[in-house]
């Protein structure tokens, strides 16, 4: 009989002892123990499924630095002995979730065209199948990115001016850019929540995040018309381009080329070697920029998530 629970520190050694074997996004010992001496990832956080005292699965959950419960499912394995490894990965987050009081993700990286490949598709649908049997039905697909200095710092055009604002514009201008977005999750947000939570709950989510306040700006076009915003990020692992818009009536312009190359610009300039970037599959304009402006397609992150649905 397989059981299920959380770990404790005398586990340590027998969870850092698997080693990942499928063409998914796994997190090896020396990452997991450096994020857990940082408190992102935990002992609480960490679930094993075990059987006749061997373990038969983990699930490694994460959380930003001083956050009370994890936000992220960071790698789910389970050893293909036990038959069925979809449904005991499945009861795995059940074990889990029963405990979590607020909506997570599970994150499976893979390469692009992961589909065309059959070891890393069946490594993902187990995985998939898992999570929806779990509770986490809401999908979408990510493009990752990144740019580095070789990829070229772009040029100043002085087509839009960048300006530091106060809280309450900068949540102003949240609200006209989610109006007609193509990002998945502030379409479902917006379905759900409506404009005005919308837009608070984006804006508090990079006030959060491991970026400066200070690094955001407002564009402004050369009629002083406010364009859009860009806000320059990080996670906890490295500097992004975070949050970047065009207001609707300004659409259709380039100007999104001008925003992001702004947002490189400035990370560039702080010396940053390694910048990275995600967009939804379906955003295909916002994935056409990232690439006109030297951003490289380093593969694809599947989210799967229990929030609502609209």
């Amino acid at each position: 009989m397989i059981s299920y629970r959380a770990s404790t520190p005398a586990d340590l050694d027998r969870v850092t002892a698997w080693v990942g074997t499928e063409p998914v996004g796994w997190i090896p010992a020396d990452r997991y123990l450096a994020d857990l001496a940082d408190g992102m990832y935990r002992p609480e956080w960490t679930w094993i499924a075990e059987h006749d005292g061997r373990v038969v699965g983990r699930a490694l959950w994460w959380g930003p630095k001083g956050s009370p419960h994890p936000v992220a499912l960071d790698c789910l394995d389970v050893n293909p002995a036990v038959g069925d490894r979809s449904a005991v990965a499945a009861e795995l987050m059940r074990a889990a979730l029963a405990g979590f009081p607020q909506p997570v993700q599970y994150r499976i990286n893979v390469t692009g065209g992961w589909r065309d490949d059959p070891a890393t598709s069946a490594a993902v649908e187990w995985r998939r199948a898992a999570a929806h049997a779990a509770g986490l039905t809401r999908e979408v697909e990510r493009l990752q990115f990144e740019w580095a200095p070789a990829d070229g710092v772009p040029p100043l055009t002085g087509r839009l001016r960048f300006t530091e604002a106060s809280d309450e514009q900068f949540l102003a201008v949240f609200r006209r850019i989610a109006e007609g977005s193509l990002d998945a999750q502030t379409r479902a947000n917006l379905a759900t929540k409506g404009i005005d939570e919308t837009a608070r709950e984006e804006m508090d989510f990079y006030l959060r995040a491991p970026g400066k306040r200070e690094w955001w700006r407002i564009a402004h076009t050369r009629d002083e018309e406010v364009a859009g915003l860009a806000i320059p990020s990080a996670t906890a692992y490295n500097v992004n381009v975070g949050y970047l818009g065009v207001v609707p009536e300004f659409r259709g312009r380039g100007y999104v080329d001008e925003v992001l190359a702004e947002i490189t610009r400035f990370h560039a300039a702080n010396g940053e070697s390694r910048i990275t970037a995600t967009t939804d599959m379906g955003n295909a304009p916002m994935a056409a920029a990232f690439r006109r402006a030297g951003y490289r397609n380093t593969g694809i992150r599947i989210n799967l998530s229990n929030d609502v649905q609209p």
